[in-house]
């Protein structure tokens, strides 16, 4: 059976509370191992990490998410900072954290510095990243280039274009493939996931968001990252066996799941 790895996936959110054991027996019959948690708000930080320590494939993210930048303080940052001193042994990442401008009162600069402060932890605690990124890549791999994290991380559902991509690409961050690339429609996307370096691609479902085509409606899951790989396979050139292979290591190098 493949190994996979959902980079990313809301598993504190419906449907999955009071469902975690069958959930994830499902996703492992499936072939996904591990699963990464990011948290979205401070709130939610002790959720997140009890999840990752009671169950053995969940790892933990905790971050900032610009979308709920209305919750966000300098105590939400300050509880940030107290979850690196004493790191969780199952934190792998600081995410999910990023921009967006896709949302009606966006409080942008807020949200640069919310995204700034988040960075400089990255950077001082040596910890990988997981951005979100809506209408905002470029103003985004400003920030990034700002910053040079030593640990770099992912641009988690990109829809961009080849050339933010490829700008993200050569600063040494990852491209995060989701159930968008499932849906024919989405040409410009299926397009750039074709013709970037495999070196550069991860997994993720953002589930229960981001359906894959075919499940519209319904709340996407940790296993169905297998379509996702299975349409991948259509779009790429190199074998299945190596695309499954190079796509685990990329994540393996990224991450450490050593805990």
């Amino acid at each position: 059976m493949r190994r996979f790895i959902d980079t990313h996936c809301h598993f504190d959110f419906a449907p999955f509370p009071g469902d975690e054991a069958r959930s994830l027996a499902q996703a492992a019959q499936a072939g996904v191992e591990k699963i990464i948690l990011p948290a979205i708000e401070a709130e939610r930080f002790a959720t997140v990490l009890s999840l990752a320590e009671e169950h053995k494939g969940i790892h933990a993210a905790l971050g900032l998410h610009p979308i709920v930048i209305y919750k966000h303080n300098d105590a939400a940052l300050a509880l940030l900072e107290h979850h690196l001193q004493n790191r969780p042994q199952k934190m792998v990442a600081i995410g999910e954290i990023g921009l967006d401008l896709y949302m009606e009162n966006p409080l942008f600069e807020r949200q640069e510095a919310i995204l700034d402060a988040q960075l400089q932890l990255a950077k001082r605690y040596e910890l990988p990243v997981i951005l979100h990124s809506r209408r905002t890549h470029d103003k985004l791999a400003m920030h990034l280039k700002r910053h040079d994290l030593p640990r770099k991380g992912v641009v988690h559902g990109f829809a961009g274009s080849l050339q933010q991509a490829q700008r993200f690409v050569e600063m040494g961050y990852r491209i995060g493939v989701g159930g968008t690339i499932t849906y024919p429609r989405a040409s410009k996307t299926r397009n750039v996931i074709a013709q970037l370096p495999l070196s550069a691609l991860l997994l993720e479902t953002d589930a229960p968001d981001m359906p894959l085509n075919g499940f519209q409606g319904q709340p996407n899951r940790p296993e169905r990252v297998n379509g996702v790989f299975d349409v991948l396979c259509e779009l790429r050139p190199e074998p299945p066996e190596l695309i499954a292979d190079t796509i685990l290591q990329n994540t393996l190098q990224l991450f450490d799941f050593s805990a």
